[in-house]
């Protein structure tokens, strides 16, 4: 089981913890114009999921902002996403104030069905925990990263490398 703090607290991360070898849970959370995404809609592809509290907070915006730049550099086969509990109409504005043209954002704000498929829906807050799932064209698992601080910045590099060996860059 995960253990996580958010500032300092302790917080209920309902739902089963994900593990490289897993196959990847599915889940529906929305785009920024409100359109149901599943892991399907990206199928065939390596998916980078990065996950955060909020992006209106600054260490969610540094890291979807890292993982904008190195979405830039992945190839056509690579979807890079960032997955938060905030208002697709939140997101399409950080999108658009930041310039960000390869990051795609979507909204677990519904249900939380991301949230509780992996297992970082923190209960006390209902906001998603800072973690980072990489997945393989079939759907397998290779890469979790569930950060034990959620003020904390995930392992970037560890990351892409991920990423990086899934599309032999």
């Amino acid at each position: 089981m995960v253990q996580i703090t958010f500032m300092g607290n302790p917080v209920t991360l309902p739902g089963s913890e994900v593990k490289v070898g897993d196959t990847a849970p599915d889940f529906t959370v929305l785009s920024n114009d409100l359109k149901a995404v599943t892991l399907e809609s990206s199928a065939d592809k390596v998916r980078l999921i990065s996950v955060v509290p909020s992006l209106d907070t600054g260490v969610c915006s540094k890291q979807t902002a890292r993982f904008n730049e190195e979405a830039e550099k992945f190839g056509d086969n690579v979807e890079v996403l960032t997955i938060s509990a905030d208002l697709p109409f939140a997101q399409k504005r950080w999108l658009e104030s930041n310039n960000a043209k390869k990051m795609n954002t979507l909204s677990d704000h519904r249900d939380l069905s991301f949230g509780e498929a992996y297992g970082v829906s923190m209960k006390e807050l209902r906001l998603l925990a800072r973690s980072i799932f990489v997945i393989d064209p079939e759907d397998k698992v290779t890469y979790v990263e569930y950060v034990s601080e959620g003020t904390d910045h995930p392992d970037y590099d560890g990351a892409i490398n991920a990423v990086k060996q899934l599309t032999n860059e």
